[in-house]
């Protein structure tokens, strides 16, 4: 895993989870993989993966089932969902708004472009 310097690492591995668990590629109540997978996977040290899980665990988004492992909560899509929702909407979109009127791109021209890429992305699921 590629990591940017301007974000902790930790906090990184919780992104990574948070692809996961949006895409569906982890599902509610669904072991996922443990700390040391974690570790290796993207090439941190155990301490750091620690970090992730003990974070996501605090969000409850996932839990840990003793001698078992670790699963994604419930409600863990649900939860994830709101949280890149509130993160998009409160930190990226303003930067979206702030250059779109830098550049004079009104409103109809995103929209249309929107769409297009919206339809792209369909396309491609099918």
């Amino acid at each position: 895993m590629d990591f940017d310097n301007s974000k902790p690492i930790y906090l990184q591995i919780v992104d990574l989870f948070y692809e996961n668990i949006l895409a569906r590629k982890w599902k509610e109540d669904e072991r996922i993989p443990s700390v040391r997978e974690i570790a290796v996977m993207v090439e941190v040290n155990p301490n750091t993966a620690i970090r992730a899980f003990n974070h996501l665990q605090e969000e409850k988004v996932i839990y840990n089932k003793r001698g078992i492992g670790y699963f994604v909560s419930e409600n863990g899509y649900q939860t994830v969902l709101h949280i890149k929702r509130k993160e998009f909407m409160e930190e990226m979109l303003p930067d979206v708004v702030k250059k779109m009127r830098l550049l004079d791109i009104k409103f109809e021209e995103f929209k249309k472009t929107y769409d297009q890429n919206i339809n792209n992305i369909d396309d491609e699921k099918k």
